[in-house]
């Protein structure tokens, strides 16, 4: 359990909350556990796999259904919204009055944005922003409240439609991640608890340790689905959130995402008209970049390799302290809404501003790809090239500066452009609506990355192979990502199966590799600084450094509340209901004494398990008598996951309270123990890679002295500066 206050050691008295659970990624291997795994044959482990690979083939092809639906359905309303402001600039310039243009557009954009940002701050706050650090932590191990239900996925969907229509600084790309985990978690437990159906099938699978693998193949095969990037998603769930791997699990992860670009390339082909003309691999399509660069131009590429650190760095220290000013002051649902519906409102009128008072006006050809080009004040034959990034969704937007010829921008479009969408992004990112920062990042590194192409062959020849602004658009957007995600393996890979150009992958991971240095100097990633501020206890991949003159002794919990080997039933529901302890997981001691001596280690056994005993009045006077029942298995325990009763519900009389359980049969006989002076790193090691929920802690004879906690872990890794801004945040 974590929701407990604690006193940091360090000289500075801080109280913290941590009020989430940990995950039991450790299989107890108890009696039951054991009995079922030795019954079963061969033959019938083959079939399991078997399963494995149907259940992550389901989650490619329902998650490429659903990110079709989302592209489907931006492409129609977007499409409608831009087309009636359009038709009304047109009608307005010619006439005068384009305030009422003006009006239409930011009311179109507030419409949206107030249907989507209603649903989720009423109906499932879990919902709102890109839902990457809520996967995040739950890959880490940390129980993120309804993360994982289907009515989360039906309010994510639906919001990052209203939200990419309504025009905001947003992309659909990251929460398609989230919603390919919650299409593994349902899939792959063959039946909905928000829905209350069982389909009987793979209950095998209803326990957390399966539950992460398929998590951690929906998440890959999201990040699959939003940029066609198969082998992205797989290093994505490795680098970003999988706390456990082996070979088998890369190859069924990679089969989901293989499956959910193919789904989303195929249906998408029959929407377009062209059945069977695979080429749009995701939501967002990069362009091959056909034309390449000479080892000269690595020296060009220099001047991008701080500035994507230092920008990301600007952007998650604004938003980060934006965010502790919602969550002090616009913390209720109708102030959420009233917060999204001004951003929306303030997009658009800014967009206006910004296309009306542009002169950058450019030829519209025969072979312009421009979808909405409006001609306002230019020319005859002209269109305005400051619409061009702001009248178009935001893909699009990425795509033209990544393939518009040179010339298509002016420097002072370019540089006016990146600095007010900077802000926009900024201040939309945290916003209470579903929501993604992937392709806003893009978006500003690519404007800022052209215009530095830009500059560049106004001092070389136009017609040098150097001169290509699109390259370097492509080299910003890159900078300007990592910079504010901190995403380096996963991001090179994803970003060289987007452009179709392996040849661009030594220095895309430069200069995401840079933009990481550099900005981890200043601050953490966005998506860490978002988890930090939720209190939410993540451990990282290792330990602090300076951190070996800790041991258990030092980190761990106590005294212990401990259970002997055959318990009264009133003492169990005492523990279970004291509501100012709360526990989750309970040694299991040869005895306990009135002066709590601590006990011999037989075992440990969870609330959970407890609960299914008490439920099932499992009692030792109850199965030596005639009211003796039928002996419980696996399956009672796999019914009652994930949302096990609380005590509260489960009635004992009092006769009942003074029966006696047997917890030999039900206890994990092996746990995960070390002795008092192991180091803190040895103990966050093990904790880490293994997926622990608790580390007991003996001493020389064996006896239990403390249980260590992920809590515990956490508040040591924050150290004292990390306490004081989470001590910030939840004042």
């Amino acid at each position: 359990n974590l929701d407990l206050t604690f006193s940091h050691p360090f000289p500075l008295s801080i109280e913290l909350r941590f009020v989430f659970q940990s995950l039991d990624y450790d299989n107890s291997e108890n009696q039951l556990f054991l009995e079922e795994e030795r019954r079963m044959s061969h033959m019938g482990f083959r079939c399991l796999e078997i399963r494995r690979w149907v259940i992550c083939g389901l989650i490619g092809f329902l998650t490429g259904l659903i990110a079709c639906l989302i592209d489907i359905a931006v492409e129609e309303l977007a499409g409608y919204k831009y087309s009636a402001v359009k038709q009304n600039i047109e009608k307005f310039t010619e006439f005068g009055g384009l305030s009422i243009s003006l009006i239409l557009w930011a009311a179109l954009n507030s419409a949206f944005v107030m249907v989507g940002a209603i649903a989720v701050a009423f109906f499932e706050p879990i919902a709102a922003g890109s839902g990457i650090p809520q996967i995040k932590c739950y890959l880490n191990g940390v129980k993120i409240p309804c993360v994982v239900r289907l009515k989360t996925l039906a309010i994510k969907v639906f919001g990052v439609i209203c939200s990419v229509a309504g025009g905001l600084a947003v992309g659909k790309e990251g929460p398609m991640i989230h919603s390919g985990a919650v299409v593994a978690a349902g899939v792959s437990q063959g039946r909905s608890t928000s829905l209350k159906k069982d389909f009987k099938i793979f209950e095998y699978f209803r326990r957390d340790t399966e539950k992460r693998d398929f998590v951690s193949a929906g998440a890959a095969a999201g990040v699959s689905a939003a940029f066609g990037a198969p082998v992205g998603g797989v290093l994505f769930s490795l680098e970003e959130g999988a706390s456990f791997w082996n070979q088998m699990l890369t190859w069924r992860i990679f089969f989901a995402s293989m499956i959910s670009t193919f789904t989303l390339n195929f249906f998408l082909s029959i929407y377009h008209g062209k059945p069977g003309e695979l080429s749009s691999p995701g939501l967002i399509n990069f362009g091959r970049f056909d034309s390449d660069y000479i080892p000269f131009e690595s020296f060009l590429f220099f001047p991008y390799y701080f500035p994507g650190g230092m920008l990301g760095a600007l952007f998650n220290v604004i938003n980060y302290w934006l965010t502790i000013f919602r969550i002090r002051y616009i913390h209720r649902p109708c102030l959420q809404v009233m917060e999204a519906m001004l951003v929306a409102a303030v997009t658009a009128t800014v967009a206006f501003a910004m296309i009306y008072f542009s002169n950058d006006c450019q030829p519209l050809g025969q072979d312009s790809t421009e979808e909405y080009p409006l001609q306002l004040f230019c020319a005859d034959g002209e269109y305005n090239s400051m619409a061009t990034a702001f009248f178009n969704t935001p893909e699009r937007s990425v795509r033209s500066l990544f393939h518009n010829p040179p010339g298509s921008y002016n420097p002072l479009t370019l540089g006016v452009f990146t600095l007010v969408y900077f802000v926009l992004a900024v201040w939309t990112y945290g916003l209470t609506v579903s929501a993604g920062v992937f392709i806003p990042s893009l978006l500003i590194g690519a404007a800022w990355g052209r215009l530095f192409g830009i500059l560049l062959s106004t001092i070389t020849s136009s017609q040098s192979i150097w001169a290509d602004p699109g390259k370097y658009a492509l080299i910003g957007a890159a900078a300007q990502l990592g910079g504010i995600v901190r995403m380096t393996l996963s991001l090179t890979v994803i970003m060289v199966e987007a452009t179709g150009n392996v040849t661009y992958g030594f220095p895309i991971m430069l200069v995401l590799m840079t933009a990481k240095i550099v900005g981890d100097y200043f601050i953490e990633g966005l998506y860490d600084i978002h988890i930090k501020l939720q209190s939410v206890p993540f451990l990282h991949w290792d330990a602090p450094p300076t951190s070996h003159w800790l041991t258990a002794r030092e980190v761990m919990s106590s005294p212990v509340t401990c259970f002997n080997r055959v318990e009264r039933v009133g003492r169990i529901v005492d523990v279970l209901s004291n509501t100012s302890t709360n526990h989750n997981g309970f040694p299991v001691v040869a005895h306990t004494t009135e002066n709590e001596e601590p006990g011999k280690i037989c075992g440990l056994i969870l609330r959970s398990q407890l609960i299914v005993l008490l439920k099932h009045k499992v009692f030792v006077e109850r199965a030596s008598s005639r009211l003796s029942q039928r002996r419980l298995q696996l399956k009672d325990f796999r019914d009652a996951y994930p949302r096990f009763p609380p005590i509260q519900s489960i009635h004992v009389s009092q006769d009942e309270r003074e029966c006696m359980m047997d917890l030999n049969e039900f206890m994990n006989p092996t746990p995960y123990t070390v002795p008092q002076e192991t180091s803190l790193p040895r103990v966050f090691k093990l904790f880490r890679a293994l997926g622990l929920r608790h580390l007991v802690v003996v001493d020389d004879e064996n006896r239990v002295v403390g249980l260590v906690t992920r809590k515990d872990l956490a508040r040591y890794h924050l150290g004292k500066d990390g306490l004081e801004e989470l001590q910030l945040a939840q004042t």
